[in-house]
Formats: C-alpha cells, structure tokens, sequence
C-alpha cells in the first residue's frame, strides 16, 4: 500500500497563490506516476496535473496550462502542485494519486492510490 497525504490548502483571493505538496509512505516513491485532481461540489473528479515517474514528462489540464506546475523530489517521497494565478473557478478539493502503470495517465480511474485532499479555496 502507499499512504499520499496531501497539504498546504487554504483561502487565497483571485490573482495569488499556493503551493500544494503530497507525502508518500508505504512504498518506494520513484516507482509511481504522480497525478493531481480536483473535485468541486456537485462536479466530477477532474484530472489536473500528473508528471512521471523520473519527472521527465508532464500533463496539465487546458484550464491550468501556464499557470499550474507540478514538481516531485523523490528523494523526499514529495509530489507538489504550485498553482499561480488562481481564479475563483480552481476552487475544490485537490487530491494527490499515485500511479503504477506503464506511462502516466489522465484518467482518474487509473491510478492506484490516492489521498484524502486539501480544500483550496479561491474568492476575494
């Protein structure tokens, strides 16, 4: 098993910023392509961002492109998610999900394991 615990979530006005990070645990950290999501209410899990398993590819969601980074440091299990230019619309959960397939997915279902999430919240 491999237990993501995400943090770093909160209220930011439009405009600002967060960085999210997910800890690993359970198993070798560098085996797994890192995903992130978002669910707001009443929608569905939303893909946002995900990098391989060396950090040599990565994907991002339209909506996020040019705004959104995501990074990993295997040597600390870290997956992060720096989201910049946040509009009211990034408002949700955001969940961290490991993937232990061939190449990195975009796919919720997916990916193996994830975490509980971390509310961001975006108003002014």
């Amino acid at each position: 098993q491999v237990q993501l615990v995400e943090s770093g979530g909160g209220l930011v006005q439009p405009g600002g910023s967060l960085r999210l990070s997910c800890a690993a645990s359970g198993r070798t950290f560098s085996n797994y392509h890192m995903g992130w999501f978002r669910q707001a209410p009443g929608k569905e899990r939303e893909f946002v961002a995900a990098m391989s398993r060396s950090g040599t590819s990565t994907y991002y969601v339209d909506s996020v492109k040019g705004r959104f980074t995501i990074s990993r440091d295997n040597a600390k299990n870290t997956v992060y998610l720096q989201m910049n230019s946040l509009k009211p619309e990034d408002t949700a959960v955001y969940i961290c999900a490991a993937d232990s397939g061939v190449v990195p997915r975009t796919t919720a279902s997916r990916y193996d394991y994830w975490g509980q999430g971390t509310q961001v919240t975006v108003s002014s």
